[in-house]
């Protein structure tokens, strides 16, 4: 039994060691070069630079809406691609240029409205996700709502 379990060791051994052939032979000088420039391409990123990141509205009535827009640019090497905006409640609604590409020293703008909502000083924070290095950015506006009785969730 011993013999036969030691075979069969010896067996897969040599048959696992048997089957290793060079590798880097097998590596095709063409498919090197196409990586390569496809690493270099990933490393040129676009960079999402706004003009102001925080906006204040200041005082305002309660329920009063605002808006305001808010102006970027591409100040990376790569095409910039803004895949999405949100913001911190459903009292803040971004507008922004979804999947268009800008290009690298393009401008582009973003709308941001707010209803209002709230009571006393409010901050709402919108997440701008794109195709930078960190994936993800952010800018604020900031009010002071004024009047109403009741406090509204926002």
């Amino acid at each position: 039994m011993k013999k036969g379990i030691l075979m069969i060791a010896a067996f897969v051994a040599l048959f696992f060691t048997s089957c290793k052939d060079d590798a880097s032979s097998k590596v095709k000088a063409e498919n090197v070069e196409t990586a390569a420039e496809r690493d270099a391409q990933v490393a040129a990123f676009a960079e999402l630079t706004f003009e102001e990141e925080e906006f204040d509205f200041g005082n305002i009535a309660k329920g009063a809406p605002q808006e305001h827009l808010f102006k970027f640019t591409n100040t990376g090497d790569g095409p910039l691609v803004i895949t999405n905006a949100t913001s911190t409640c459903g009292c803040t609604v971004p507008t922004y240029p979804k999947n268009e590409t800008i290009a690298p020293g393009e401008s582009g703008e973003m709308l941001v409205k707010f209803n209002g909502a709230g009571q006393g000083q409010v901050t709402k924070t919108v997440t701008v996700t794109a195709n930078t290095e960190n994936g993800s950015e952010q800018i604020r506006i900031k009010a002071f709502v004024e009047g109403g009785e009741e406090e509204t969730a926002g």
